[in-house]
């Protein structure tokens, strides 16, 4: 079982996905129960965010129910990767929650048409089986 987890990790970090804002946006969810919900404005609304691994580095894990959201970009000028809300792609999101002064960092994995979502500290440890979100796909009504 160690075995598999780290292999899935290595995977993961093997295929990034880089992906729109277009494809942030929407309620993505985890089968742990974990919920975020982003939105145009680079906001996000959270539910039980305190169940991920990488929330207990935060000081008020029950309060992590929103915060801002944004991609990380390399700038021109110094060549580091930065959260930048006017980035429009990338395969890091910046997850900035309104309380307790708390930033996570979610890769994106897989392909760019079915991109998985996992909050963690480190790419290459991953997130547990049940800790990875994938986004709701809605469909549009008929008229």
């Amino acid at each position: 079982m160690v075995a598999l987890t780290v292999a899935c990790g290595w995977a993961a970090a093997i295929h990034a996905a880089e992906i729109s804002a277009d494809q942030v946006e929407g309620r993505w969810t985890s089968e742990a129960g974990t919920s975020l919900t982003f939105h145009e404005d680079h906001t996000f609304t959270a539910e039980h965010c305190d169940a991920l691994p990488v929330a207990h580095d935060c000081e008020e894990t029950s309060a992590l129910s929103s915060g801002r959201w944004a991609f990380y970009a390399t700038t021109e000028a110094d060549q580091f990767n930065r959260a930048d809300e006017t980035a429009n792609r990338g395969t890091v999101l910046s997850l900035v929650f309104s309380t307790g002064d708390c930033e996570v960092g979610a890769y994106l994995f897989g392909d760019e048409d079915d991109p998985v979502m996992c909050p963690t500290g480190d790419a290459d440890v991953g997130c547990p089986s049940d800790g990875y979100l994938r986004r709701i796909q809605t469909v549009a009504s008929r008229s």
